[in-house]
Order: structure tokens, then sequence, then C-alpha cells
């Protein structure tokens, strides 16, 4: 259950969201808004952050902000509000009255601005009748996040989004037997770079009776990093297993 959204650290060039969650726990979260060019922008955020700061805006300027909720397949809400951006002041300086010997100041360095990230290969690994796991790389620079689109079994579109810290993720509930199509985008500030693509064909149920023989645990980290994850179960024998996970991962498939 989404509760309120409110603005707030508003800036000529920035708006800080915070929201809350009464109840339950969502994946993931949405922002939609459009720039001053009227252009629609999305801003993915992970499922535990209750704040985000949207970059980039123009000053003086009224915003609307949108957000969804993510949970499983389902978007849950949406909660809007508005927001006005500050007033630019930069501008010329009044001197004072007195005489002023004027002192060159030194030229400050140039700073390179940041090269657009680039997207690297997509591709489709650990494919269930019901799932499939896509792992992809980033050759050069760091994305914010990243949104996979595909259409389910009954051809509607879904998006599913990844943060930016990942280079892998499981797409569940998929029809055994279909061939899908899978688009991934990096978004970075407020560009979406790509897609670059790749189809993959789900596996099919041994004699159309049997149950999944993999689980999909997903979890969030609320605040701060880790190094990596381990994840340890009993397999059907009995035996003890150890599974380690990349740091960046918030979602795993134990076979």
């Amino acid at each position: 259950l989404l509760g309120e959204l409110t603005a707030s650290h508003v800036s000529p060039d920035s708006v800080q969201l915070e929201w809350s969650v009464p109840e339950g726990t969502f994946d993931s979260f949405t922002v939609q808004y459009r720039d001053a060019q009227g252009q629609p922008q999305a801003l993915a955020i992970d499922g535990g952050s209750r704040t985000v700061t949207v970059p980039g805006l123009s000053p003086s300027r009224r915003y609307k902000f949108n957000l969804y909720g993510v949970w499983g397949r389902k978007r849950i809400g949406l909660i809007s509000t508005d927001a006005v951006t500050g007033e630019d002041i930069s501008g010329p300086l009044l001197c004072p009255l007195h005489s002023v010997v004027p002192v060159a100041a030194p030229a400050p360095p140039k700073k390179e601005p940041p090269s657009q990230p680039i997207l690297g290969e997509l591709t489709a690994t650990h494919v269930s009748p019901d799932s499939v796991q896509l792992e992809w790389s980033v050759p050069e620079g760091t994305f914010d996040s990243f949104t996979v689109q595909y259409r389910d079994g009954q051809g509607q579109a879904q998006v599913l989004p990844v943060d930016g810290g990942s280079r892998k993720v499981t797409v569940p509930g998929l029809s055994p037997s279909r061939r899908y199509k899978f688009n991934l985008y990096g978004v970075w500030g407020r560009k979406r770079v790509g897609p670059v693509s790749t189809d993959a064909v789900t596996g099919e149920w041994r004699c159309g009776l049997h149950p999944p023989d993999s689980v999909q645990l997903e979890w969030s980290v609320p605040e701060g990093t880790f190094d990596s994850f381990t994840v340890q179960y009993r397999d059907g024998q009995g035996q003890a297993q150890v599974l380690p996970v990349d740091g960046g991962s918030r979602t795993v498939t134990v076979p």
C-alpha cells in the first residue's frame, strides 16, 4: 500500500520526493513526469528507497510527479504531487562604492563532461519453463538504472526495472515452450541508451505435470552496499549447499 507523496528540498534544477509505504513491500518504484520540453521521463528506484532526487529540471517551472509501486508483475498506484522549481538567482554582483583594485582570479580547470556509457551484449542464460535469466555487460561508464522490456504470453507489454549496479536479472512468470524477445535499455541521467536485444525460448514441463525445479529469491538493501551475498540451503538429499551471489545482485535462482 502506497502512502502520501511529498516534494521537499526544491532547488532551481532539482526536486527531492519522499513517500511512505504504510503496509507491505514493493520490488521497485517508478517516478514519471514531463521535462521542460514536454517529453515523458521515467526514473526507476529500488524497492527499499523512500526518497529520490529528480535532477536536470528547469528553474521557475511547475512539474507534476507520479509515483508507481511495482510488485511482481503488477504496477500499483499512482500517487502524485506538484512542485515549482526555484528561481535561478545567479547574476552580476553589485560592486562596493569605494575603490577596488581588481585581481585576476585563476581560471578554473576545465572539467571534461562525463562520456556516455556503453551497453554491451545481452545474453539469455538459465532458461526454465517459466523464467529466463538475462546477463549483460557495460564496457564503458556507468548507468543509473536499467529497464528490461518484453511481451508476456498474452502479448501485453511488460517493463522490469533493474538497479544500475546489476548485470543480470531473472524475468519470472513466463509461459513454457514460447519464444520471447527481450530489450534492455540503460538509463543515464535523462537519457535512455539502447536497446540491446536477445531472444530466448522457454523450456517445456516434463510430462506437462511436474512443478518447477528451482526457486527464485529476491531481496533489497535499504542502505549501503555489500561485496557479495551467500545463500545456504539443503538439497533434496539433505546435503548442505552454498550459492555465492555478487554484491550488485538483488535476485538469484536456486536450482
